[in-house]
């Protein structure tokens, strides 16, 4: 399916005017899911970007928003988040246009914004739980004690020292809320359902697998998938990679088959 993408202005959410891009499947139906999308960037990027995983979502019939969630206030914990669970609480009242009445509302994000995207979720939770209608992790950054058996694959893509900057410079204002590192999160139950991807050559792939682990123990809703290595996954967050891209059909197929169980459940 073709996508189309427009830059917009959210003018009236709460906090203020933020600025967005907006992928939109050219054929899409009635109804289409809406999905508030964060982009990565270790949490020191800001600025309208190309998003190759909100055009996979797109390309199966979505309104994908990539809002510049740090541009309002900067990078630094909470302050993303609120911008972030503002045009959540936005989209769940108005749609700004975007979709319609039938239309699923869901929550995404990638990397540093796979982070922001959990925990805007634990606060929907928390405030707005029956308007969330799912949450997608494309290998989200949620541990920052940085641990995991996998994180030592880091240092082969060149990650290490940017996520440890990244995290660094998102808890410098001295709070690790839960909505901060969700990973740590210990109550997770009534969360929305959940779809988690990782690869096998990803560092962050134990964490996300842990936190779908934690979520599903919670009685949550999981579908976790886990690429083989050498599709050049870890090329959507900056990561080295020598492989050409070629994980888009599976996030294609893994985001249908996951807004169809949605709508079963």
């Amino acid at each position: 399916m073709t996508v189309e993408i427009k830059d917009m202005t959210l003018d009236k959410v709460a906090i203020g005017p933020v600025s967005a891009r907006v992928y939109q499947g050219a054929d899409f139906a009635k109804g289409p899911p809406v999905v508030l999308y964060f982009h990565g960037g270790a949490f020191l990027e800001s600025g309208p970007r190309d998003c190759v995983l909100a055009e996979c979502l797109a390309q199966t019939g979505a309104i994908v928003v990539v809002p510049d969630y740090n541009a309002p206030f900067g990078g630094v914990f909470p302050q993303p988040l609120e911008v972030g669970f503002s045009i959540f609480s936005y989209l769940a009242k108005k749609r700004a246009g975007l979709g319609d009445r039938k239309s699923q509302l869901l929550i995404g994000g990638e990397e540093s914004g796979g982070n922001v995207a959990a925990g805007v979720a634990l606060k929907a939770r928390d405030h707005f739980a029956e308007e969330l209608d799912g949450q997608v992790l494309f290998s989200p950054l949620l541990d920052p004690f940085m641990g995991t058996t996998s994180f030592q694959m880091a240092d082969g893509i060149g990650m290490r020292q940017r996520w440890s900057e990244g995290w660094n410079h998102y808890l410098s204002g001295g709070v690790c809320h839960p909505y901060a590192a969700p990973r740590l999160c210990s109550r997770l139950s009534n969360m929305a359902p959940a779809l988690v991807v990782s690869a096998k050559d990803d560092p962050l792939v134990d964490e996300a697998l842990g936190y779908a682990e934690c979520l599903e123990k919670a009685g949550v809703m999981v579908r976790s998938h886990v690429l083989a290595p050498g599709t050049g996954w870890p090329s959507i967050y900056g990561g080295t990679s020598n492989q050409p891209p070629s994980y888009k059909d599976s996030v294609c197929r893994y985001f249908s088959d996951f807004i169809r169980d949605i709508r079963i459940q």
